[in-house]
């Protein structure tokens, strides 16, 4: 299942949330590794002042193997939310929208 893990975290703890981060992807096996990372240039929504915000998209088979991806970030401050992602096809909102529809 794909999930989007949105980040936000102080900027005098970019350091330590970054290289928790960093060590925590190394550890993920190659096929579980996040498809992308962006740390956003503006905040979309409320955060608390002097906050950055990255969010990354990967693949998961358990929650468990997500909380010890993200377990170290937050023991630096960081914020971590997973969210679950449901996949549509580009141009295929309307055959989506009537499959779940029921």
């Amino acid at each position: 299942m794909k999930f989007m893990t949105m980040i936000v975290y102080p900027v005098e703890k970019a350091a330590e949330v970054s290289a928790a981060s960093d060590k925590g992807w190394a550890s993920a096996p190659r096929e579980r590794r996040a498809e992308s990372s962006y740390v956003l240039m503006s905040v979309p929504f409320d955060v608390p002042p002097n906050s950055l915000v990255a969010f990354s998209i990967g693949e998961s088979d358990s929650a468990e193997a997500m909380a010890g991806r993200v377990y170290p970030q937050m023991l630096a401050g960081a914020t971590v939310n997973i969210i679950p992602l449901l996949e549509v096809p580009a141009g295929g909102g309307a055959k989506a929208e009537k499959k779940y529809r029921g």
